[in-house]
């Protein structure tokens, strides 16, 4: 009985610490390039579920289902609020919502820059998570067809120049 006991009480540690160390950092990743096809600058976000869920919760006080339009919905405006590009003049240039995907462990979102090369893009802010999880950092890849390059935000730095 003692020994099943302590067995039971290692078995329980043994979960807790693998909980605890499994999500040790908050990251996001967008990758951002032009499709010479449609003529349009595509961005893919890729977030971890836990975080979009604990976050939704914490504003909402429920939980949320991302096939459901009306909590995409959701998602759609936090996301819109927290993430823009600007042209080269300073102006926001519009980014439409394509959609969401989402499973046990992330969430994707897709947006795009109609009929827009990337090289118009003359900043990107991305706050995304920043103001739920104060160690957020967000990665945006810039694909311009040539070469990649990576951006680096945090809560410091929630503004980039793209060039």
């Amino acid at each position: 009985m003692m020994k099943s006991l302590k067995m039971l009480l290692c078995a329980v540690l043994l979960c807790a610490s693998a909980a605890a160390s499994a999500h040790r950092f908050h990251a996001g990743i967008a990758d951002v390039s032009f499709n010479a096809r449609t003529g349009s600058t595509e961005i893919v976000h890729t977030y971890m579920a836990h975080d979009i869920d604990a976050l939704l919760a914490n504003m909402y006080g429920r939980q949320f289902d991302l096939t459901e339009p009306d909590d995409q919905e959701v998602l759609r405006k936090y996301i819109d609020s927290r993430f823009w590009v600007l042209g080269q003049d300073k102006t926001r240039l519009r980014v439409r919502w394509v959609g969401v995907s989402a499973d046990a462990e992330r969430v994707t979102v897709y947006q795009e820059i109609e009929k827009t090369p990337l090289w118009k893009a003359g900043a990107i802010h991305n706050a995304v998570l920043v103001d739920f999880l104060p160690d957020q950092v967000n990665t945006v890849n810039l694909n311009d067809g040539n070469a990649v390059r990576s951006l680096t935000f945090d809560r410091a730095n929630p503004d980039q120049a793209t060039r």
